[in-house]
């Protein structure tokens, strides 16, 4: 197997588990607040590996389809962190 088959299935792998469990947890807890980081990390994992992958398969495409999930999973990880670090203040106020 090439390393372009080991990153693509790796990245795919990442991407469909994490969202699965997502699925999962918001079905039968209705929330994933707690594991909420967990899932942004794995899916800019995820979009890593697609971004190497689209390198070295030159495909331009996937390229900025990574590039722009990258982006916005790295916004929405910023902004769980600091929500979070909020909350904390709030409760060591309380």
């Amino acid at each position: 197997m090439t390393n372009e088959l080991v990153i693509a299935y790796s990245a795919t792998v990442i991407s469909v588990s994490g969202r699965f469990i997502f699925m999962y947890l918001l079905y039968t807890k209705k929330s994933t607040n707690p594991y909420s980081l967990l899932f942004s990390i794995m899916n800019i994992i995820s979009s890593s590996l697609w971004i190497r992958y689209s390198e070295m398969v030159s495909d331009m495409p996937l390229l900025i389809r990574g590039s722009c999930d990258l982006l916005l999973f790295t916004i929405s990880t910023a902004y769980i962190i600091s929500n979070r670090l909020k909350m904390n203040e709030i409760q060591a106020i309380s």
